[in-house]
C-alpha cells in the first residue's frame, strides 16, 4: 500500500481556458462519486459500463474511492468542491503487471472542456512512476468523445474489434508526438484564458476615484485617455460618477457583463470586491492592491484565500501587488496601468515582476522609441505567471521579441521548457535580479560548493537560450537589435566610420567578445575606394575619414549590405560638421530599407542629442547606440542567440543496460537503516547504485584493520588505493586521508596507519584497485530547493574548488548538453592531447554524464553527488569513477517539487 501522494494536487486550465482542480481520488470522496454517476446521462453511463445501470452499489463505492495508489489508481477533477470527472487505472493481474486499464468519466455538462485530456495525461504521468509501461481501454464505437482523446493524445495507437467494441492499446512512454501534443493543449487552453484580460470588451475599476492623484483616480485616467475601446465601468459607493461616467457602488449592479476588472481598493475590502466579481461571472482580475504575500505570513493567507476565490470561479488574475496591463493592439487600447505615460505601439512584449521598475521600464521604451505590444507587470504571481505569458505571447501575431525582468522562477522546470520551444520562434531577452546577494551555498560536497545562487540560473538560461543580459541598459540595447533588424547570420562584422578612434574602439570591442572583422577582398575594397577620398582605409574597418558625407554614407552601405563578406554592419557617425546628420541618418535608414531586412544593420550616432528620428521609416528602424562598445555587446548577444538558433535540439537518449529497481532498492534498504533524513551512502552500497546504472567503480573492499587491508591488496594483485572509512572526512584527500600506488604487503600496512591516524573516528579503510593514468575530472550533481537537480562536469580532482573551471546543466540534460559541457570547461584540451598529452575516451564520458543524468531521474531520493575524481582512459578504454560519495534522503512520492513539470498545471503544494 503506497501512502497518499498528498503532494498531487494541481490547478489545471481547461481547454475553454477555465480552471479546475485535480488531485487524487480519496476514501471521503465517495459521496461526491455518487453524485458524479447521478449526473451523468444513461447514455454516458452504457459507454462507461457496457450496460444500462441505475445507480452504483455501496460495494461499487466502496471499490471505486478506496486505491492503493500503486496498483490502482485515480484521479478527480473539481469545480469547488464538486467532482465532474474521474479517471482510473487498474493494472492488469497476470503475467504481464507492466500494463493497466484505463476508464474515465465526465459530466455530460463539462464535455469538450478538456477534461478528459488532462485526466489521461495525469494517469500517463504517474503509472510510469509506477512500472506501468502500456494502457489499455475498451471503447464502444460510438463513444466519439472518447476516441478523441485518445487519437489526440499524441500516443501510438493500436486497436482491435472484438464483439463490437475497440480495444485502444497504447504504451505510457513519451513521444515526440505526444509531447507536441501536450504542448498545444496547454498553449491553446493558457492563451484562452488570458484573452479576457488582453481582449476585453468591457472593464470595470473597483476603486475608481475622482482624486487624480490617487492610484485609482490614474488607473481610471489612462483607460479613458487612450480611448480603451469597450466600455468603462467605475465602481465607487461613495461618488455618483467618476470624471464624468457613472459610477456603481458595486460590481453586481452593473447592468452588462464585464470581462475585466481591476481591482484598486483598500487590502481589507479586496476579497469582498473579488467575491462579487465571481458571483457577476467576470473572466479576468487586475489586483493592483498591496499588502498579501510580500507582506508576511497574514499576507500570504489572505493571498491564499484570494487565489481559492479565483480558481472556483474559473477566472484568471494578474498580480496582487501589481501596476496593471496594457496593450497598444489598436482594436482595443487597454491602458490598464496607473503609469504616467503609454508607451508606443511596436512589436515587444514585457513582463515585469516590480510595479516601480515596470514605469521605468515604459518609461525608457518610449524615450527609445522600443514599441511595445503588450506589457504586465506579474506583481506577486499568485495566479497567472511568466510561463503563462510565454504561451500567450508565443503565437501572438503582434509580439516579435519577449522582454522578462525577473526576480524569481515560479516553475523553472516548466519554464526551461517553454523556453527551449518558444526561442525558437521569438528571443526571449532577461534580466534577472538578485544574482550575487547568496553567495556559496553551504554544502558538503565539491559539487554544492561549486554551484553558487546564480548558478541554476545561468544554466537554465543557456539551455534555453534565453538571451540574458546584466542590466537595463544591456535589456534596451539587445532588444532595440532584435526589434528591428533579423537576426545575424553569422559573427564577420562590417564596420563604416567617418572617424578613426571611434572606428578602433570598436573593432577592438568586437573582437574582445568574439565576434570577427574580415579582410575585406581585394575586389570590394576597390568598389569602396572609387567612391572615397584617398586618405580613406577601406580593408576593414572602412575609414571614409571626416570629410566623408551623406553620399558617401549611401553608395558605401550600399556594397556592405550587397556583400556575402559579413554577417552585419555597424555604422558609426560623429557630426564633423552643423550640417549632414538628418541626411546622413535618412542614408542609413534608405540602406535597411533596401536591403529589407536580409542583413543586420546598426547605428551609432555619438552625440550627446541621441539618434535622430531619421533612422527610423513605418516599416524599417536602424537600432542607434551612443557609444560603439553598446552596438558591439548587443550585436555578440544577437550572434549568439543565432548560433543557438541553428544548433540542434539535442535529445533525451534512452539508456541500455540499467536497472532502476536495484539502485531504488539498496537505497531504500540503507533509508530503512538510518531514518527518513537519510545520509551518505557507504561505500559498498554507493557501488550498487552505480553498478546498476552502468557506472563501474574500481574493485574494492572495506578493512576495518591493517591485516584485513593486506589481505584483499594481495586478492586484487598490484597496486592499491587506501581511503580513510570516517564520517568527519568528508574530503579525505585534504587531510591526508588517501595513500595511492601501494605495491605490497609493507606499503599497504603503513598506509593503512597513515590514513587511518588523521581522525579521532575512523573505522577502517577501503581499499581499491589503483588506476593508473587517465586525465581526471569531476561528474557530479547538487539539487537545488527551487530548479531541481544540477548536474556538473569540470577538472577533477583536488583542485576542483580552487580552478573552478565547470559547467552546469539543468537535469534532465540532453545528449546535447552532455557534449557541450565537455567541451566549455578550458581543461577539456586536455582530452583532445593538449601538447603532446594523451587523449582521453570523450564518448565513454558523455555516455558517463548521460548515466548520471538518468540516475538522478530514475531515483529522485538522490540529493547530493561526487564521482571525483573520474579517470578518463585513453580512446576506447572508457571511464573510471575512482571514488564517489552519494548523499539521498527520503521521498514522499515520486513526484519531487523542483521535478514536476506537467503541461496546463501548477502544483499546489510545490
Amino acid at each position: 500500500m503506497v501512502d497518499y501522494p498528498a503532494d498531487l494536487e494541481f490547478d489545471v486550465v481547461l481547454k475553454d481556458g477555465g480552471t479546475a482542480r485535480l488531485r487524487p481520488i480519496r476514501a471521503e470522496d465517495r459521496d461526491e462519486l455518487d453524485e458524479l454517476f447521478n449526473r451523468l446521462s444513461a447514455e454516458a453511463v452504457y459507454q462507461r459500463f457496457f450496460r444500462a445501470k441505475n445507480k452504483l452499489t455501496p460495494e461499487e463505492l466502496e471499490y471505486f474511492t478506496n486505491v492503493d495508489y500503486d496498483d490502482r489508481m485515480a484521479f478527480v477533477v473539481l469545480s469547488e468542491a464538486t467532482i465532474i470527472g474521474v479517471g482510473r487505472y487498474d493494472r492488469t493481474k497476470g503475467e504481464d503487471d507492466s500494463v493497466a486499464e484505463v476508464a474515465f468519466a465526465v459530466d455530460d455538462a463539462h464535455h469538450g472542456r478538456g477534461i478528459g485530456t488532462q485526466l489521461l495525461q495525469h494517469l500517463t504521468y504517474y503509472a510510469r512512476t509506477r512500472g506501468i509501461t502500456g494502457f489499455s481501454a475498451w471503447v464502444l464505437p460510438d463513444n466519439y468523445p472518447m476516441m478523441r482523446v485518445f487519437r489526440n493524445s499524441g500516443f501510438t495507437l493500436r486497436r482491435h474489434v472484438s464483439e463490437g467494441v475497440y480495444l485502444v492499446e497504447f504504451p505510457t512512454e513519451e513521444t515526440p508526438e505526444s509531447l507536441v501534443a501536450e504542448g498545444e493543449h496547454e498553449k491553446r487552453a493558457i492563451a484562452t484564458s488570458l484573452l479576457p484580460i488582453f481582449y476585453p470588451r468591457s472593464v470595470a475599476v473597483i476603486g475608481a476615484s475622482r482624486n487624480p492623484a490617487s492610484i485609482g483616480g490614474r488607473l481610471f485616467h489612462n483607460l479613458l485617455s487612450e480611448s480603451f475601446a469597450g466600455a468603462i465601468f467605475p465602481v465607487n459607493p461613495s461618488a455618483p460618477a467618476v470624471n464624468g461616467v457613472r459610477a456603481y457602488s458595486s460590481v453586481l449592479e452593473i447592468p452588462d457583463p464585464v470581462d475585466l476588472a481591476f481591482i484598486v481598493v483598500p487590502k481589507q475590502y479586496v476579497i469582498a470586491a473579488v467575491r462579487e466579481c465571481a458571483e457577476k461571472g467576470v473572466r479576468g482580475l487586475v489586483v493592483i492592491t498591496a499588502g498579501f504575500s510580500e507582506a508576511g505570513e497574514e499576507g500570504e493567507s489572505l493571498e491564499d484565500e484570494l487565489l481559492e476565490i479565483v480558481r472556483n470561479a474559473d477566472m484568471r488574475m494578474v498580480g496582487p501587488n501589481c501596476m496593471g496591463v496594457l496593450n497598444t493592439d489598436a482594436s482595443v487600447q487597454l491602458n490598464g496601468t496607473f503609469a504616467p505615460l503609454y508607451p508606443p505601439a511596436g512589436n515587444v512584449a514585457m513582463s515585469s515582476q516590480s510595479g516601480a521598475l515596470g514605469i521605468a521600464i515604459l518609461d525608457y521604451a518610449k524615450d527609445l522609441n522600443i514599441g511595445i505590444s503588450t506589457f504586465v507587470s506579474v506583481g506577486n504571481k499568485s495566479d497567472v505567471s511568466g510561463n503563462d505569458l510565454l504561451l500567450y505571447w508565443e503565437d501572438d501575431p503582434a509580439t516579435d521579441v519577449i522582454l522578462l525582468y525577473l526576480e524569481s522562477f515560479g516553475n523553472p522546470r516548466r519554464f526551461s521548457r517553454l523556453a527551449r520551444r518558444i526561442g525558437r520562434k521569438k528571443p526571449i531577452v532577461a534580466v534577472k535580479s538578485g544574482r550575487t546577494s547568496a553567495g556559496t551555498r553551504a554544502a558538503s560536497s565539491h559539487t554544492g560548493a561549486l554551484a553558487s545562487a546564480d548558478t541554476a540560473v545561468e544554466a537554465l538560461f543557456r539551455q534555453s537560450g534565453v538571451i540574458r543580459t546584466h542590466d537595463l541598459d544591456e535589456l534596451f540595447d539587445i532588444t532595440a537589435l532584435l526589434a528591428n533588424q533579423p537576426v545575424p547570420k553569422g559573427r564577420r562584422v562590417a564596420v563604416l566610420t567617418n572617424a578613426g578612434g571611434p572606428g578602433i574602439l570598436l573593432a577592438d570591442a568586437l573582437e574582445s567578445i568574439g565576434l570577427t572583422l574580415p579582410e575585406f577582398s581585394g575586389d570590394l575594397q576597390k568598389r569602396l575606394q572609387v567612391h572615397l577620398s584617398d586618405e580613406a582605409t577601406v580593408r576593414n574597418p572602412v575609414d571614409m575619414v571626416a570629410s566623408a558625407g551623406p553620399d558617401e554614407y549611401r553608395v558605401c552601405l550600399a556594397e556592405l549590405m550587397d556583400t556575402d563578406e559579413v554577417d552585419a554592419v555597424i555604422v558609426i557617425h560623429i557630426p564633423a560638421a552643423p550640417t549632414g546628420t538628418p541626411e546622413t541618418a535618412a542614408a542609413i535608414r534608405d540602406a535597411s530599407v533596401a536591403n529589407a531586412g536580409k542583413k543586420t544593420l546598426l547605428s551609432v550616432f555619438m552625440r550627446s542629442e541621441g539618434p535622430p528620428p531619421e533612422l527610423h521609416s513605418d516599416e524599417f528602424r536602424v537600432p542607434s547606440y551612443r557609444f560603439p562598445e553598446s552596438a558591439a555587446r548587443a550585436l555578440a548577444r544577437a550572434a549568439a542567440y543565432g548560433e543557438w538558433l541553428e544548433r540542434p535540439t539535442g535529445s533525451i537518449p534512452v539508456i541500455g543496460g540499467v536497472n532502476p529497481g536495484a539502485a531504488r532498492a539498496t537505497i531504500t534498504q540503507f533509508l530503512e537503516e538510518v531514518g527518513d533524513e537519510g545520509g551518505w551512502l557507504e561505500p559498498d552500497q554507493v557501488a550498487e547504485v552505480l553498478s546498476a546504472f552502468g557506472l563501474e567503480l574500481p574493485r574494492s573492499a572495506t578493512a576495518p584493520t591493517a591485516d584485513a587491508a593486506a589481505a584483499i591488496a594481495a586478492e586484487f594483485g598490484g597496486p592499491v588505493v587506501l581511503k580513510v572509512i570516517s564520517d568527519s572526512a568528508l574530503h579525505k584527500s585534504d587531510i591526508g586521508g588517501v595513500a595511492l600506488n601501494l605495491d605490497g604487503e609493507q606499503a599497504v600496512r603503513e598506509g593503512f596507519d597513515r590514513v587511518t591516524s588523521v581522525v579521532d573516528d575512523a573505522t577502517g579503510v577501503l581499499v581499491q584497485e589503483f588506476i593508473a593514468g587517465g586525465h581526471e575530472v569531476i561528474v557530479g550533481m547538487t539539487e537545488d530547493a527551487s530548479f531541481g537537480p544540477l548536474i556538473l562536469f569540470g577538472l577533477g580532482g583536488i583542485f576542483v574548488e580552487l580552478m573552478r573551471d565547470a559547467a552546469f546543466r539543468i537535469h534532465p540534460i540532453t545528449d546535447l548538453d552532455a557534449a557541450e559541457m565537455i567541451k566549455e570547461v578550458k581543461a577539456s584540451k586536455l582530452l583532445d592531447g593538449y601538447r603532446g598529452e594523451p587523449p582521453g575516451d570523450v564518448p565513454a564520458l558523455q555516455d558517463a554524464i548521460l548515466r548520471v543524468s538518468a540516475l538522478i531521474g530514475a531515483v529522485p531520493e538522490i540529493v547530493e553527488m561526487d564521482l571525483n575524481p573520474v579517470k578518463v582512459l585513453p580512446p576506447g578504454q572508457g571511464i573510471r569513477a575512482v571514488d564517489a560519495r552519494i548523499k539521498v534522503r527520503r521521498i514522499s512520492s515520486a513526484y519531487v517539487p523542483g521535478r514536476v513539470d506537467i503541461p496546463a498545471t501548477e502544483s499546489t503544494r510545490a
